[in-house]
């Protein structure tokens, strides 16, 4: 059987940009006896296409200067009958030519800003290309938690109390936004609107902490997240497979970290290596908690997927109150680190065959829109609809 090319894109301008490889080098890994012929297209910290062999090989990334120099710069580009390729831009060998990849599909591996936030997934709709995971919309939904949180809610799907304000805000308003969070009551969490991993956020029990948790947390994004903190807390993560029409949710797992709120370090830094990714990290799976906690969080994960149209596979989190078992939507990651492979595997799908079904849902929804009319049959620079338009220029209202 003939292979098919599979653009593995990750990296990016992204803080994430790491874990990314991560999940990329995973997922080709996964995908070695598939029937993809899996072709990296790596995002570079500037924002430069590379491919190439040496790509594959995550010992390489050690020296990221190094291996930009001996990758190859790409970009997709069509041919004459709409065809879409990744294009080799130059040649690395005296007598090597450059390659032209025809794209069967793009597997997306990309976490935090332009890769996970709908920018990259437009390339992919404005490229005619098949790719993984959420559209446009699910996508930047899922990368802003204030919006994510405001459909959550309008959907009926609980969230904590909170306040959300952009650095201009910061400057002139301070003390007001300050006596908003302070209504919710210390601890509170501060939060990055658009970032994931945990980056840049902390927990403030006073107001000394509480301003200088903000004050850090710019460093990362200009839109803030202020909220209640759910006491005592215990973290509750479902992924979640499908379309918005049907999905399925994988069983729970119960993420323990050294902190109250789970770190970067918690998630990418602990258990047996980091070179593993997100499924290092130290958890519980299944989840120790009722059947009864267990679906309803299972409900509430596919409900909220639908509700903010993700597609493909997403992990939702959730915040439970220990004492009453009180549940909060917490964030949807639209491309969770890992692909939550570890979730989906003890829940009888292994990595690989979770990879093909991701594909596959990519693959369907690209049909499916290409099946809908596109265009409509008219040219309105014909001679006469020009002429129409110029009539326009003498009307008065």
């Amino acid at each position: 059987m003939s292979q098919k090319n599979l653009i593995v894109a990750f990296g990016g301008v992204s803080p994430e940009h790491e874990v990314s490889v991560l999940t990329a080098i995973q997922a080709i890994s996964a995908l070695e006896e598939s029937t993809y012929n899996c072709i990296p297209l790596y995002v570079t910290k500037s924002g430069r296409w590379l491919t190439g062999k040496k790509l594959l090989d995550l010992s390489n990334y050690k020296e990221l200067s190094s291996l930009e120099k001996e990758s190859i710069s790409c970009a997709f580009v069509k041919d004459e009958t709409g065809k879409t390729f990744l294009k080799e831009q130059e040649s690395k060998g005296l007598f090597s030519k450059p390659k032209n990849y025809p794209v069967y599909a793009v597997l997306c591996a990309f976490h935090g800003s332009e890769g996970e936030n709908g920018a990259f997934q437009g390339v992919c709709e404005m490229m005619d290309v098949p790719y993984s995971g959420s559209g446009v919309l699910g996508s930047s939904l899922g990368m802003d938690k204030v919006k994510a949180k405001l459909v959550a809610a309008a959907n009926g799907i609980p969230v904590t109390k909170a306040v959300n304000f952009y650095e201009s805000d910061w400057e002139q308003e301070q003390e007001e936004i300050l006596n908003v969070a302070e209504d919710f009551d210390y601890p509170l969490i501060v939060k990055p609107v658009s970032l994931g991993s945990s980056i840049g956020v902390a927990i403030a029990n006073d107001r000394e902490e509480l301003i200088n948790s903000v004050e850090t947390a710019f460093r990362y994004d200009a839109h803030l997240l202020i909220e209640e903190a759910v006491n005592p807390l215990m973290e509750i993560n479902c992924s979640v497979i499908g379309t918005p029409s049907d999905c399925r949710p994988s069983i729970c797992e119960k993420p323990l970290g050294q902190t109250e709120t789970l770190s970067f370090e918690d998630k990418y830094q602990s258990g047996e290596g980091a070179e593993k990714g997100m499924a290092s990290a130290d958890r519980e799976i299944p989840a120790d908690i009722s059947k009864e906690l267990t679906k309803k969080i299972q409900n509430l994960a596919t409900k909220t997927f639908s509700a903010l149209d993700a597609s493909g596979l997403a992990r939702l989190d959730f915040l439970v109150n220990a004492n009453t078992k009180e549940v909060y939507f917490n964030e949807i990651n639209t491309i969770p680190g890992s692909f939550s492979f570890y979730l989906w595997d003890k829940s009888d799908l292994p990595f690989d065959k979770l990879l093909e079904e991701l594909i596959e849902i990519g693959l369907k929804k690209h049909r499916e829109k290409n099946g809908r009319v596109r265009s409509y049959e008219t040219n309105l620079l014909s001679e006469k609809a020009i002429k129409g338009i110029k009539g326009l220029k003498g009307s008065k209202n």
